[in-house]
């Protein structure tokens, strides 16, 4: 998680530092101190940039109290102590000497736009791992009355910081993230999952003319390998026109190899037996699951490669965007099955200019089950 911020910090020049950010926010604001003129070659950040309140209640003051004259500043320190009045009504615990501690390690105050563009890469991952938390918690929380329509939104919200950071950092061809990504969350009730997609086959089977109506309906939304099979089973003897029945879909399954690993020809028949309710309200309970899930693992993914401060902006902004492609086709097909079209918000297109130089390269609420 990224540093959280306390305002009450006290000795700040002997706090650890949470991550190596913190020695750039020290710079910067060294920088500034030190010759106040070159924040007018800053850009891209604010107070809410810095990982501390302590530095951000530095900077707030630095850039709303006018700059001082230079011969003026250089003979005196009524400007810092200005500056210092200033910090502490955000935060008690900045003293003088951790300004005169500021100024100490700035290397070059020259080189104040490049600590500031790299406080805003850091900024920019900690605004990306906030979004992608928000999103795997939205698909957590059983609360929603719909779920589906929260989580497109909230994966939209995502998708707009990525964008508003891929404007301040275009990305580059060829700069994928390399954190490992995690694996495909396994479905949250897999009973309840497993019972229902027996219940979809089994009503595929009994009234295979609807099939054609579920044509949103992917093998891969389903949970487990062998449901996967039979329904790509089903839909294949659809597409050809042959005799759909529990037999016919049991050879097709030998066919298939979906007998190789000892399900019995029984357990399949037994399974396609028990029709019950509509095929499109199974199909859309299936779809949602795997829209939700899908969103999760989004969700988890564009976290660990936030997670990951050897990611550069540009190395997250494409790894995110593949993520979030996942989402959109989902989002398509599920358009499809309810006949509705999820309200998205409208994003920036893109931007293709040159950045600065960096320094590292339909049924949403919950349905009843049908009586069997």
């Amino acid at each position: 998680m990224p540093h959280a911020p306390n305002p009450d910090e006290a000795d700040l020049d002997t706090v650890p530092p949470p991550q190596p950010v913190f020695h750039v926010e020290q710079a910067l604001l060294g920088a500034l101190l030190l010759e106040p003129h070159r924040l007018s070659d800053v850009s891209g950040i604010d107070g809410g940039s810095f990982s501390t309140a302590a530095h951000a209640a530095l900077f707030a003051a630095i850039t709303t109290l006018p700059p001082p004259d230079p011969a003026e500043h250089a003979q005196n320190t009524k400007w810092l102590d200005q500056v210092l009045t200033a910090g502490r009504e955000q935060a008690p615990g900045l003293t003088a000497s951790y300004l005169h501690t500021l100024i100490q390690v700035c290397p070059w105050p020259r080189h104040a736009p490049a600590y500031a563009r790299m406080v805003e890469a850091e900024h920019a991952r900690r605004r990306l791992l906030t979004a992608a938390e928000r999103l795997v918690h939205t698909v957590h929380d059983a609360t929603l009355p719909h779920p589906v329509q929260t989580a497109l939104a909230e994966a939209d919200a995502l998708a707009t910081v990525v964008d508003n950071i891929a404007n301040r950092f275009p990305p580059r061809a060829g700069t994928l993230p390399r954190t490992t990504a995690p694996p495909p969350p396994a479905a949250p009730d897999h009973t309840e999952a497993a019972e229902e997609e027996q219940i979809l086959l089994a009503t595929a089977t009994a009234y295979p003319a609807d099939i054609d109506s579920v044509r949103w309906l992917l093998p891969d939304d389903l949970t487990l390998p062998l449901h996967a099979g039979l329904w790509q089973c089903l839909t294949t003897l659809a597409h050809r026109r042959e005799p759909i029945d529990p037999v016919t879909v049991l050879w097709e399954a030998q066919q298939r190899g979906l007998l190789d690993d000892g399900t019995e020809p029984g357990e399949i028949l037994r399974m396609l037996a028990e029709p019950s309710g509509s095929l499109g309200h199974w199909g859309e309970r299936a779809l949602q699951r795997s829209l939700l899930g899908t969103a999760e693992h989004t969700g988890r993914r564009i976290e660990a490669y936030a997670r990951d401060p050897a990611n550069t902006p540009f190395q997250l902004v494409v790894g995110a965007r593949r993520a979030l492609a996942d989402i959109a086709a989902a989002r398509t097909r599920w358009q499809h099955a309810t006949g509705t079209t999820p309200t998205q918000q409208r994003r920036p297109a893109p931007t293709t200019r040159a950045g600065p130089p960096t320094t590292t390269p339909a049924h949403t609420a919950r349905a009843t089950r049908a009586t069997r």
